[in-house]
């Protein structure tokens, strides 16, 4: 039994929204670290009262290097992402002098599920000026309200 190899295979695949908006600082040596928290949820179907219901999961996500700099300037509070990375542990004394283990996942490849609105219109706005693409006129209205043909 002992000459068993068990492979060493760490890696999690999350989807979930930030709690908060994300934290970021610099070492000493320069290196960009950011952190946050994300909600991922689970939708069940409780057997003995036959309705349906929400387990939350909360995850401290901690990102290094060019990674943690998009972080920090393209998420905030509720935005959604997509976290792949590894488990882990990390120890230390809280204010009464017990000793804690932290458990979170370092991510190694986090993807932006959402870009913000105001992103969204200055990239619109970029590629319409570099394009020379006009909107069309009958496609908003007078009130302002983008009018969707179908």
């Amino acid at each position: 039994m002992s000459n068993i190899k068990i492979p060493e295979q760490n890696q999690v695949i999350l989807t979930g929204r930030l709690t908060r908006d994300p934290q970021s600082a610099y070492t000493q040596k320069g290196n960009a670290v950011c952190y946050f928290d994300i909600a991922v949820n689970r939708r069940y179907k409780d057997q003995t009262t036959n309705e349906w219901k929400d387990d939350v999961t909360y995850v401290p996500i901690v990102v290094w290097g060019p990674v943690a700099e998009r972080c920090k300037d393209k998420l905030k509070k509720g935005s959604p992402v997509h976290v792949e990375g590894r488990l882990t542990t990390s120890e230390y004394n809280d204010k009464d002098g017990n000793k804690r283990k932290v458990l979170k996942v370092v991510g190694r490849r986090i993807q932006f599920l959402a870009i913000n609105s105001q992103e969204h219109d200055a990239s619109n706005e970029q590629s319409d000026e570099n394009n020379g693409v006009e909107e069309p006129a009958d496609k908003v209205s007078e009130s302002g309200i983008e009018d969707v043909p179908f």
